[in-house]
């Protein structure tokens, strides 16, 4: 455990070797070979001289070190969601990309850009984010498909809604 000192710009400095530490945001939440890997949760400072990286534990001001290495091939390995299985049925379009199937998507945090739009999870295409609106009257029948705020993906069809007020979506039916 070290605390982490900060420079004047304010970015962190890296105790080894007294460069600035790279801050990378977490990424969204995956299963690894069955099990779920918080470490990728969980943003980080990094130094590529030292080939370190530091999480802060708890909020506490005091940071794990751990070697850069490992979030490397953290982020290179196949994971569960890239690698079909043999049960599964993807769709694989006429472009030749593959489509996973809806039973390899786990919940993930989706965030859109300036331009309303984040990669689809399913298929690597831009998805929209669609802005909730207000309860339609469809054949009679309040409509509540549209109500809160959700990402579509033109491409593969795919619907991510938001799960309760969260930051996590989830693959949906409609």
């Amino acid at each position: 455990m070290v605390k982490l000192e900060l420079s004047k710009k304010p970015h962190y400095v890296c105790p080894k070797c007294g460069g600035e530490l790279n801050y990378v945001e977490g990424q969204a939440l995956h299963i690894d070979n069955g099990h779920v890997d918080m470490g990728v949760v969980i943003p980080r400072h990094e130094c590529p001289h030292c080939g370190v990286y530091y999480q802060e534990l708890l909020g506490s001001g005091y940071f794990d070190e751990f070697p850069l290495e490992t979030a490397d091939k953290r982020q290179e390995k196949p994971t569960a969601e890239a690698a079909p299985s043999a049960g599964s049925q993807t769709a694989e379009p006429a472009s030749g990309r593959h489509i996973k199937s809806t039973g390899e998507l786990q919940p993930m945090k989706l965030k859109a850009d300036a331009n309303g739009q984040c990669v689809c999870p399913r298929c690597g295409e831009l998805m929209r984010l669609v802005d909730g609106e207000a309860v339609k009257i469809v054949d009679g029948r309040p409509d509540f498909e549209n109500v809160k705020a959700h990402f579509v993906c033109d491409y593969c069809h795919s619907v991510f809604r938001r799960i309760a007020e969260t930051d996590f979506f989830q693959w949906s039916e409609k």
